[in-house]
């Protein structure tokens, strides 16, 4: 059976890095459909070129690939002339045998287009698309924040100082005051001046305080130290801007923090990664999908058999993590499930299963515009052990209430 066409004009684009292949498939009433192809190059004006003669067709359906990040630039230029094109996944577009060049690629994509058969990938509004780079550039910060830290404590244990041993957090105030006081010149006595409120004996810091430091250590030492103030002071900056760039989204960001574990910056990475408006995912499975959070689906011969989870974005499944670490300390039904979870399942998979569980909720706040409200906590009387005392000595006060004798 022939592929019936729905659309009157399609455009096919193979991305590649210094080469756009377009084929356009025109097919007016009446008439045999007229292929035109047309090669371009990668840089500004060729796309700005490419979009023009796009334009002038007056195309019902542009579909390119997704490849890598090759795909954004050009997508821009079409977005800019007034054309909004479909990304598809590499994957569903199968080559077929026969068409291993660039042209068949772009004429394939075209005929796929022409017929309806492509869904596009989910594209946020520039304005959060671009903030991607930002969140994105900091999630690559902070974990090379947290690689300068675990080399620090290796320098130091390897001059003998084994403050990781009586100290749970190498890089609290009270540690890195007593750090920076070894590094600069001073002896370990002097440096236990700088314990505080630690809990360990004193004795045992002192202990785990004493090595031999040689000035090779010193000097990689504090040039890592310096490395990770700098990495403070940019991840701060970044931070910053991120936020300050989605005020005009504050109530959204408003909602997502009702979520427990949510923070003011991870609900700023989830909307820039998901978007807010969950009407371009439809349901709260395909969102799951697309993030790679779904437990994998391979049956057969009515046996289930283990199905991984399927790549998605990393960079939400990483904050999803990190929200589903959160939240599963706190008193609320996450607690509870992990809890049920980790023993039968493993610690990673249950911790993936509650970001899932946690990304389904966003979708129905998102779209419900409606906060989170936990099914496992009593908010009234949450509502009453707060106020109580503020409104008993309120009717103490203007005599509703007999004073106390």
């Amino acid at each position: 059976m022939d592929i019936q066409p729905i659309y009157r004009c399609s455009v096919g684009i193979d991305v590649h890095l210094a080469l756009l292949c377009v084929c356009v498939i025109v097919a007016e009433p009446g008439c045999e459909p007229v292929v035109h192809r047309r090669e371009f190059g990668g840089f500004k004006r060729d796309r700005h070129a490419m979009a023009e003669w796009i334009a002038g067709f007056k195309p019902d359906i542009v579909v390119m690939e997704s490849t890598g990040i090759y795909w954004k630039s050009p997508y821009a230029a079409l977005e800019k002339a007034g054309i909004q094109a479909t990304v598809v996944n590499a994957q569903h577009v199968k080559k077929v045998p026969g068409r291993k060049t660039d042209t068949g690629d772009a004429e394939w994509l075209a005929m796929l287009a022409r017929a309806g058969l492509l869904r596009g990938s989910f594209i946020p509004p520039e304005e959060l698309r671009t903030l991607r780079q930002v969140s994105r550039h900091q999630q690559k910060l902070t974990g090379m924040r947290a690689m300068e830290k675990n080399r620090l404590v290796k320098i130091l244990g390897d001059a003998g100082i084994r403050i990781t041993a009586v100290v749970s957090d190498a890089h609290g105030v009270a540690a890195s005051a007593m750090i920076d006081c070894l590094l600069d010149g001073g002896t370990p006595e002097q440096a236990l001046a700088h314990a505080g409120q630690l809990h360990a004996k004193r004795e045992d810091l002192l202990a785990a305080l004493q090595g031999e430091l040689s000035p090779d250590h010193v000097f990689v030492a504090k040039t890592i130290r310096d490395h990770i103030a700098f990495l403070n002071a940019q991840l701060a900056d970044l931070e910053s801007h991120l936020l300050d760039a989605l005020q005009p989204h504050e109530a959204a960001l408003q909602l997502l923090m009702t979520l427990p574990g949510v923070d003011r910056l991870s609900a700023a990475k989830l909307a820039v990664e998901v978007g807010l408006d969950m009407a371009a995912f439809g349901t709260a499975g395909r969102l799951c999908k697309w993030a790679g959070v779904c437990p994998g689906n391979d049956e057969s011969a009515g046996k289930r058999k283990r199905g991984d989870t399927a790549p998605g974005n990393r960079y939400v499944r990483a904050v999803l993590c990190e929200i589903a670490w959160a939240a599963t300390r706190t008193a609320s039904q996450f607690k509870g499930r992990y809890q049920s979870l980790v023993s039968r399942r493993g610690t990673k998979k249950a911790i993936v299963a509650i970001g899932h569980q946690v990304l389904k909720i966003v979708f129905v706040l998102l779209s419900r515009k409606v906060p989170y409200k936990d099914p496992s906590v009593d908010y009234g009387e949450l509502l009453v052990k707060r106020n109580a005392p503020r409104w008993i000595r309120a009717l103490k006060k203007f005599g509703y209430l007999p004073q106390a004798a």
